[in-house]
């Protein structure tokens, strides 16, 4: 293993990004970077990862934070999860181990947000101890390798995927090892149209051998995805507006939107009027529709939200509706609550 330890870590010195959370890897920072990294390109996530460290540049100070300055920071990243546990993690840094990240792969994992693969990458990175980190570009550097034809998102693939990932690691060099083989499977060994007849790694590569480079790794079909159907009422009374606090366990969890009528099947305007919710929510109020806005299609991981936003003026408060939950913000002070990436598109629309 020696030699595609070394090989891999010239390649890494060489042809390596310049990444701020590289230049001097604190535990915050490499946690930091991971969890904004998760699901999301680098050239996404930097932007955010910036602001994050100058808004909040220790974990002190992200942890005195509130949890909707941490949403609104972390809008438009999706999966907020992340960001709720994000915010919760820095909590339990600074109350159970006083600020300082635990130096102990299994401390780490008991951590709010972090699992397997973050706790290896801040233990590994930040620390320099032996754990062999797994995550995507991992995963395909050694299916690769190795030509595996075991599905990568089974029981049976992630175990051996660990033990391959472990086998492999340079113990006495795990934080550059880690960040070489993530950074191979990032720039290198690409998921598409990787540079094979350049790959330092060529001779090694069995994949390669058995042309079989663009069928690893293996990865069994998603989830089927759901369709909703959103019918979002926009309802202002003078200069203020109705907003809804999601607070539950459905999707954009703590976020804020408007009002909505869920349907199993698209409405029309007249339909979403006409529906009991709708009379529940206005009970005999007058109102006006100033403008219906055309269908908004948003995708996320297992849901496909098809949306529409009716407009309507109100000629007073809905007072039964008024709770924690839905109540009248000024229509100026939007910008300060955190929305989803719908909501967003929606308000720039």
């Amino acid at each position: 293993m020696n030699i595609i330890n070394d090989t891999l870590i010239n390649w890494y010195e060489h042809c390596r990004r310049d990444l701020p959370w590289r230049h001097n890897p604190s535990p915050y920072q490499v946690w930091l970077s991971e969890v904004i990294l998760q699901q999301t390109r680098v050239s996404q996530g930097m932007d955010y990862y910036l602001r994050f460290i100058e808004r909040w540049p220790t974990v002190e100070a992200l942890a005195q934070a509130t949890e909707e300055d941490v949403l609104k920071m972390w809008q438009g990243l999706g999966y907020y999860s992340r960001a709720r546990n994000l915010h919760h993690c820095a909590q339990q840094v600074v109350e159970q181990y006083g600020g300082k990240f635990p130096a102990d792969y299994e401390q780490l994992k008991k951590l709010k947000g972090i699992g397997d693969y973050t706790a290896a990458a801040i233990a590994s990175i930040a620390f320099n101890l032996p754990h062999a980190v797994v995550d995507g570009n991992v995963y395909r550097v050694i299916a690769r390798l190795y030509d595996i034809d075991t599905p990568i998102n089974i029981n049976e693939g992630q175990n051996l995927f660990a033990q391959l990932a472990d086998e492999l690691l340079d113990r006495n060099r795990p934080s550059l090892h880690n960040q070489a083989m993530m950074e191979f499977g990032a720039l290198q060994c690409t998921p598409k149209n990787p540079a094979c007849l350049h790959c330092p790694l060529q001779a090694h590569c069995l994949a390669f051998e058995r042309q079989t480079v663009g069928q690893r790794p293996v990865k069994l079909q998603k989830t089927k995805v759901k369709t909703r159907y959103f019918n979002y009422l926009v309802m202002r009374v003078g200069e203020s507006i109705y907003l809804h606090k999601r607070s539950d366990n459905d999707i954009w969890k703590n976020l804020y939107d408007f009002p909505c009528i869920e349907s199993e099947t698209p409405l029309t305007v007249e339909a979403v009027i006409n529906s009991e919710g709708f009379r529940q929510l206005v009970e005999g109020t007058d109102f006006t529709i100033t403008k219906t806005s055309p269908v908004f299609t948003h995708k996320l991981t297992h849901r496909t939200i098809i949306a529409q936003f009716i407009e309507i003026k109100l000629e007073q408060k809905l007072l039964q509706i008024e709770t924690k939950e839905v109540f009248l913000a000024a229509e100026r002070e939007l910008e300060n609550y955190p929305i989803p990436r719908l909501i967003d598109l929606y308000l720039n629309t």
